[in-house]
């Protein structure tokens, strides 16, 4: 199938007509819609269909093992609330892509060759980034994701126990079998437009954080409760939004608080509980910290996720870089599944395709077909160089 073709069968999936953004969020009806397509794509190739103990999925073209590893690309189905079409499986389309070009040529890899369906990267459900390759590695340990709640207060562990699901569990032997990864992903931003570039490539992602923080008021009428009598917790929750971006602008940070849950949610009622997250990024982890250090005090940032800054893999990118011809090299602030195998070492690399909007996470969110196309060359040429060598 080609790329117009794949495309189009992904397009309907979980997306809402009203806005043309995408609910794709893990372990829903959606979500499983899309791991059916992903499991059916791989069998239209002949591809051997593997699903590792963290629940992500990979399509296989040869036998990998801890002696003979693969080399990998793909990325994520899930999305953000309202997100965009791009954001992930722009990576997993033009992996499959890639297959089916190399095959087309004729090409034999001396390596096997893996597509992969990270799960949950985006922690849109349960709020944690990247927990099917966090999960894989060790690095979100299982008895904290199944813990995990949803905004409807349904923990991880019912989740998958409702669909019939083993619980998830590290998984070494699936990891040994990547010797390289390769990431393709639509640019979160306006880099290779300014740069006058289809395609850059990754060098490192930025540290980054995600802090929940408890407000506790008590609960009132709105109307008959004097100002002098409240105790509204939504008055903490705005100035914590204020406080958040004036440390931001101090430290050469960025931060959003872009979740928010209040109790009981009345338009009549004082809230009694306002519970906030705050997302914190910057280039050094110290400009994270000293944001989160000037919140301390009025409220208490309660830590859910932290990753260092991650170097992708220098030998990788220059060979990646070489076989592109030098394209533009840049960093990034958001997350991806690169970052978490690269900081258990498994060579990583990362592809960026123009986004004309510069928008990411919204509907907006996009990339012109022939920018795509460039990108599943480029994938193409940098999977034949990595796994045609014996």
């Amino acid at each position: 199938m080609s790329f117009d073709g794949l495309w189009s069968s992904l397009e309907p999936v979980g997306r809402a007509s009203a806005t043309g953004g995408y609910r794709r969020f893990a372990w829903t009806g959606e979500d499983l819609t899309l791991r059916e397509w992903f499991a059916a794509e791989a069998a239209r190739r002949g591809l051997d269909l593997v699903e590792d103990r963290a629940g992500n999925q990979w399509a296989w073209w040869g036998t990998p093992s801890a002696h003979t590893p693969g080399v990998v690309a793909g990325s994520h189905l899930d999305s953000v609330p309202d997100g965009g079409a791009f954001d992930g499986p722009l990576g997993v389309v033009s992996a499959f892509c890639a297959v089916d070009a190399l095959r087309d040529k004729g090409f034999v890899p001396s390596k096997p060759i893996g597509v992969v369906n990270f799960a949950d990267e985006e922690g849109a459900r349960f709020g944690v980034a990247c927990a099917g390759s966090r999960l894989l590695t060790g690095a979100l340990l299982p008895e904290r994701a199944l813990a995990l709640r949803d905004n409807d207060g349904l923990t991880m562990a019912s989740v998958l126990r409702a669909l019939g699901r083993p619980e998830p569990a590290t998984d070494p032997e699936a990891l040994h079998r990547v010797g390289a990864f390769v990431e393709l992903h639509v640019e979160q931003g306006r880099g290779l437009v300014d740069l006058g570039a289809p395609v850059g490539v990754g060098t490192a992602i930025w540290p980054h954080g995600r802090w929940r923080v408890d407000l506790v008021g008590e609960a009132n009428h709105a109307g008959t409760t004097r100002l002098a009598d409240r105790h509204d917790p939504m008055i903490g929750y705005a100035r914590l939004v204020l406080a958040a971006r004036e440390a931001a602008q101090r430290h050469g940070a960025v931060a959003t608080c872009g979740k928010v849950r209040v109790e009981p949610n009345g338009v009549n009622a004082i809230p009694s509980r306002v519970t906030a997250w705050l997302d914190a990024r910057a280039e050094s982890a110290d400009a994270v910290w000293r944001v989160i250090a000037d919140l301390t005090g009025p409220v208490e940032p309660i830590e859910e996720s932290w990753t260092d800054e991650t170097l992708l893999d220098a030998e990788l990118r220059r060979r990646v870089a070489d076989v592109l011809g030098d394209p533009p090299q840049l960093g990034t602030g958001a997350g991806h599944d690169a970052g978490i195998l690269a900081s258990k070492g498994i060579p990583a690399a990362m592809l960026f395709v123009r986004n004309p909007t510069g928008v990411s996470h919204s509907p907006a969110e996009f990339a012109e077909r022939d920018d795509c196309l460039a990108g599943v060359e480029a994938l193409t040429a940098v999977l034949q160089d990595l796994a045609g060598a014996p």
